[in-house]
C-alpha cells in the first residue's frame, strides 16, 4: 500500500487484527525485514510495517534534499492516521509502537512532535546520542562520522566491519533462531545501507533533541515509554548505553529482550513472545 505525505510516498503493509502496532527498524531495514517477526505478531495486533522514506519502496520527491528526524516522526503520525482511516482502527492515539535502534529514536521523535500520538512505545537501544553525558555523546558522534567517512571511501565494503564493530556484531559467530528467510545483500538492500550511512546518519548526528525536552514531552504526552536493551548487546555499545540512559531519564528499568542489538531479526519468535508480553497482550 501507498500514502502520499509532504516530500514522499511511503510504502507499507498491514497484517493480523487487534490494536495497531507499528513496527518501526533499525538501519537499512524497510518493511520486509521483519518477515519472521510479523507472523507471531499477527493473531494479536494489527501489525504495520513500512519503508521509512528514503528506502526501498518509500520514494522521496527530492532525492537532494536532506532527509530528518522531523520528516520521519511526522511520517509515523500520517501513516497511523491513514491506518486509522483505511482499517477502521482504533484511534492513533491508541496505537502501539516497537521501535528498534533508528525506529526507537523516530518513535521518541514522533511523541515530542505528536503528542497524545502513542499509547505505547518499546524504545529498544534508540540511536540517540544526546540521551547520553557530553563525552559518551561526542564519542558515539565520532563513531557514527566515522563509519561515514568509510563508506564515503570504501562503499558498504569499507563500512560493514566498522558498523560490526560499532554494534559488537560478528555476523559469522552470533546465534540466531533456526529456520529465519534468508536476508541477502540485494542491490535494493545495499541501496538503503548507503541511504542510511550517507543521509540518515546525518539526520541522527545533527539532531536537536534533547533530554530535557524528551523528558517534558514524555510527562505531557501519556505515552508509556518502555526502553529495552538486547540481552547480549556488550554494555560498552552506545546504543546500549542510550536506552538506559533513556530508562534513567525516565525512572524506570529497561526491559530486557532475546538476543544483541539485532535481536528482533535474530530472534524473531522470541521477540514477538517479548513484544507480547509487554504491551500485556
Amino acid at each position: 500500500m501507498k500514502l502520499t505525505v509532504p516530500g514522499a510516498k511511503l510504502h507499507y503493509q498491514v497484517t493480523g487484527s487487534g490494536p495497531v502496532l507499528l513496527l518501526a527498524q533499525s538501519g537499512e531495514g524497510d518493511a520486509d525485514r521483519t518477515v519472521d517477526l510479523v507472523p507471531h505478531l499477527a493473531d494479536a495486533f494489527t501489525v504495520v510495517t513500512y519503508d521509512r522514506r528514503g528506502l526501498s519502496r518509500s520514494t522521496l520527491d527530492d532525492p537532494a534534499r536532506p532527509v530528518t528526524m522531523a520528516d520521519h516522526a511526522d511520517d509515523v503520525a500520517r501513516l497511523l492516521a491513514g491506518i486509522t482511516e483505511t482499517t477502521g482502527a482504533a484511534d492513533a492515539g491508541e496505537a502501539l509502537m516497537a521501535g528498534f535502534s533508528m525506529g526507537a529514536a523516530i518513535g521518541l521523535h514522533a511523541l515530542v512532535r505528536h503528542p497524545g500520538l502513542l499509547g505505547t512505545l518499546i524504545a529498544h537501544e534508540p540511536v540517540m546520542p544526546n540521551l547520553l553525558p557530553p563525552a559518551d555523546r561526542a564519542e558515539h558522534i565520532t563513531e557514527l562520522r566515522a563509519i561515514q567517512e568509510a563508506h564515503a571511501a570504501g562503499g558498504a565494503a569499507a563500512a560493514f566491519p566498522a558498523i560490526a564493530r560499532h554494534l559488537g556484531i560478528d555476523p559469522r559467530h552470533d546465534r540466531t533462531e533456526e529456520g529465519l528467510t534468508p536476508q541477502p545483500l540485494t542491490p535494493r538492500r545495499l541501496a538503503n545501507f548507503d541511504f542510511f550511512i550517507g543521509t540518515e546518519f546525518t539526520a541522527i548526528t545533527t539532531d536537536g533533541l534533547g533530554p530535557a525536552e524528551l523528558a517534558a514531552a514524555a510527562a505531557r504526552s501519556g505515552t508509556r515509554i518502555l526502553p529495552a536493551t538486547g540481552r547480549t548487546t556488550r554494555p560498552t555499545v552506545h546504543t546500549h548505553r542510550c536506552a538506559l540512559a533513556l530508562a534513567g531519564l525516565l525512572g524506570t528499568a529497561a526491559i530486557d529482550f532475546p538476543g544483541g542489538h539485532n535481536g528482533n531479526t535474530a530472534f524473531p519468535r522470541a521477540t514477538a513472545q517479548a513484544l507480547t508480553a509487554a504491551l500485556g497482550r
